[in-house]
């Protein structure tokens, strides 16, 4: 992976480099930019696939220039390599995939650069612009900001989507995660994979097991990945249900 090193400090990027040159599988583009302006056209020029950005600088500074990149069409992975540990919010809002405190710990690098290979940059385009924008199709993964940072989950891997108050919890395969986007929003976007059982819930299709009705009388759908678990399907979308069924 090719990675551009931001930082207004030479000292700053000579370590930097020399700590992603001993890593296995990076290179360091050259040349290295000092401020916000020379990053963005570095970037353009150069097609990194990870920058490393400082975030205090002079002219556009860091969280300015993720920014930037959130608008593009296949914007690079960023990872915030900053003296200042007060920025960390920020740099979730700008789809930051890490966040590291000065002095950067070898360790603590190599992690960040491994998460920063999950998805690559066409991916992170796809996950970052709003669900049918550019006429784009449906996205092909979901994101999610959790304590690990911008967490990725494909949609394969998507059990069901259960809207309560103003977040949708997201249950997949490795656990669950809080979404803020609308259940009808979600809906409009994967409708071909999903199907609505419930005025809050949508569920995978592929992932439909059986239909049982309850001795109270009530409708209860058991979904593959759920160790057991059912989830109630309301009496207006019972016959829904069962015509997909029929059909799978």
């Amino acid at each position: 992976m090719n990675v551009l090193i931001v930082d207004d400090e030479p000292l700053a990027r000579e370590r930097l480099s020399r700590l992603v040159g001993e890593l296995e599988g990076y290179r360091v583009l050259e040349p290295a930019a000092s401020n916000g302006e020379e990053a963005l056209a570095l970037i353009d020029s150069l097609k990194p696939d990870v920058v490393l950005l400082d975030i205090r600088m002079p002219g556009l500074d860091g969280l300015q220039v993720a920014a930037k990149l959130c608008e593009r069409e296949a914007p690079p992975a960023v990872i915030f390599c900053t003296a200042h540990d007060e920025f960390a919010l920020e740099a979730f809002d700008v789809s930051a995939v890490g966040y590291l405190v000065k002095p950067v710990r070898p360790e603590a690098l190599a992690a960040a650069l491994k998460k920063a290979e999950r998805p690559n940059r066409v991916q992170l385009a796809a996950l970052t612009r709003p669900a049918g924008a550019n006429g784009a199709g449906p996205r092909s993964h979901i994101s999610a900001r959790t304590r690990k940072g911008i967490e990725l989950i494909p949609l394969e891997h998507v059990i069901f989507f259960i809207a309560d108050h103003k977040y949708v919890t997201l249950r997949h395969e490795g656990g669950e995660v809080l979404l803020d986007e609308p259940l009808k929003a979600l809906e409009d976007e994967f409708g071909e994979r999903f199907v609505r059982i419930h005025r809050n819930a949508l569920v995978s299709r592929e992932r439909i097991e059986r239909l049982q009705r309850t001795p109270l009388g009530h409708f209860q759908l058991f979904l593959k990945g759920m160790g057991g678990e059912a989830l109630t399907v309301s009496r207006r979308h019972v016959a829904g249900v069962r015509k997909l069924m029929h059909n799978l």
